[in-house]
C-alpha cells in the first residue's frame, strides 16, 4: 500500500487525538509518546510542523514534529529543520533521546522512506538536526551533501535480571572501587541504603521545588533555573504518575533527605531523567551513588529488566552500570555556498561542526 507524507499545522486537540491513536499501534520510545510530546508542547511557546505519513485511506502510519529555525553558524544563520525539536535552545532543553518517527508497529521501514522523500522535496532548509537517534537509524539515509556526527554518547544501564540472579546483591556486579565508594557512603549514613518513597500527585510541587533548591548553583547551565523547564517536568509528572509512566522517588535515612529522582518507566525499563542530591555529609560521601543504588534495588524488586541512566558521559554513570547502549547526534547538510565556505574554514581552523 503506497504511503504519502505531508506537512501541516493541526490544532492541538487534533494533534493529540491523532498522536495518541497512532501511539496505541506503535512500539515508540517514551520520548515519542504523548506524555512527553504533549507536555513539551504545552510548556513552551512553540508550534513545530506535523510530518504525517498516511496510507491511501488517509490513516496515519507515522508522525513526527519538525521545527524550522535559523540556526546560528560560523558564517551566519542557516535554515535548519530539527526532528522532534523546535530549533529554539530554551525549548529544546528537555533533551530528546531515542528519537525517530512515531510509526505503526511493523511499518517503520516504509514510513521512514516516505518521510525522507517528503523532507527531500522541501526546499526551505539547508541543514537537518537529528538528535538522540540510534547509531543505525534509517533516518541517516536522507541524501545530503554532508553528514556529520556531532556527538555520540553512551547510555549506561544496569541489567536488573543480573541483579536478581545475584540474589539482589547489586554491588557484587560493580568494580571494587565502585563497591568501596558506595559501602563507605553507606557507613557515613549509618547503615543500609536510603529508604525509597514514591510520590503521589500531591507531592509533585513540593518535591520538584526541593529538587530545584538542591540543584541551585551547582551547574553553570542549570535547567532548573528555567521556569519553563520546571513547568515541563511538573506537567510530565502530573500526566505520567497516574499510569506509572513517570515516577518521582525520594530517598531518605535517619539524617534526612538524601536525594530525589525523576524517572520514566516503559516496557520493563526504568530511565533516570533528572536528579537532585543533598550535600555530602563527609568528604567521601556519595549521596548520588546511594540514591541510584537504592533505585536499582527498588526496580529489581519490582521485576523490571533494566535501569537506564540515559545518555551522558559522566563517570558516575559508568561506575554504576553493568551494560550500555549508545545514541548519536547528527547534522545533515545540503549544498550551499555558505556551508561549503564554512566547511572549508572549519578544516583550516580545525574546528568541529556544531548544532
Amino acid at each position: 500500500m503506497a504511503l504519502t507524507a505531508t506537512f501541516s499545522l493541526p490544532d492541538r486537540a487534533t494533534l493529540a487525538q491523532r498522536w495518541q491513536a497512532l501511539e496505541a499501534r506503535s512500539d515508540a520510545s517514551f520520548f515519542l509518546r504523548w506524555t512527553w510530546v504533549g507536555a513539551w508542547l504545552d510548556s513552551y511557546p512553540i508550534r513545530p510542523e506535523l510530518l504525517a505519513v498516511v496510507d491511501t485511506d488517509g490513516r496515519d502510519v507515522a508522525l513526527a514534529l519538525v521545527g524550522h529555525a535559523m540556526q546560528p553558524r560560523l558564517l551566519g544563520g542557516v535554515a535548519t529543520l530539527s526532528l522532534n525539536q523546535s530549533g529554539d535552545p530554551d525549548a529544546d532543553r528537555p533533551y530528546v533521546e531515542y528519537n525517530g518517527l512515531l510509526a505503526e508497529r511493523g511499518r517503520d521501514g516504509e514510513a521512514v522512506a516516505a518521510a525522507l522523500a517528503a523532507l527531500a522535496r522541501r526546499r526551505d532548509w539547508r541543514a537537518l538536526r537529528l538528535s538522540g537517534i540510534a547509531p543505525d537509524s534509517p533516518l541517516l539515509g536522507l541524501p545530503a551533501r554532508r553528514k556529520t556526527r556531532i556527538d555520540q554518547s553512551p547510555v549506561y544501564q544496569v541489567d536488573l535480571d543480573a541483579v536478581r540472579a545475584a540474589d539482589g546483591d547489586y554491588l557484587s556486579l560493580l568494580s571494587s572501587n565502585s563497591r568501596s565508594q558506595i559501602r563507605r557512603a553507606m557507613k557515613d549514613h549509618g547503615g543500609p541504603l536510603p529508604a525509597v518513597e514514591t510520590a503521589t500527585l500531591d507531592d509533585i510541587a513540593p518535591w520538584l521545588d526541593a529538587m530545584a533548591a538542591l540543584n541551585a548553583g551547582r551547574h553553570a547551565d542549570n535547567a532548573w533555573d528555567s521556569a519553563s523547564f520546571r513547568a515541563f517536568v511538573a506537567t510530565l509528572a502530573a500526566r505520567g504518575l497516574p499510569g506509572g509512566a513517570v515516577e518521582l522517588l525520594r530517598f531518605s535515612d535517619a539524617g534526612g533527605v538524601v536525594g530525589l529522582l525523576v524517572n520514566f518507566v516503559q516496557d520493563g525499563v526504568a530511565m533516570n531523567y533528572q536528579s537532585a542530591f543533598a550535600d555530602p555529609r563527609t568528604a567521601k560521601d556519595k549521596p548520588g551513588l546511594l540514591c541510584h543504588a537504592a533505585a536499582v534495588g527498588h526496580y529489581a524488586a519490582r521485576g523490571l529488566s533494566r535501569y537506564s541512566l540515559l545518555a551522558g558521559k559522566d563517570r558516575y554513570k559508568q561506575s554504576l552500570s553493568t551494560c550500555e547502549d549508545s545514541l548519536e547526534w547528527w547534522l545533515l547538510e545540503r549544498f550551499s555556498p555558505r556551508l561549503e565556505a564554512e566547511a572549508l574554514l572549519r578544516r583550516l581552523l580545525r574546528r568541529p561542526a556544531s548544532v
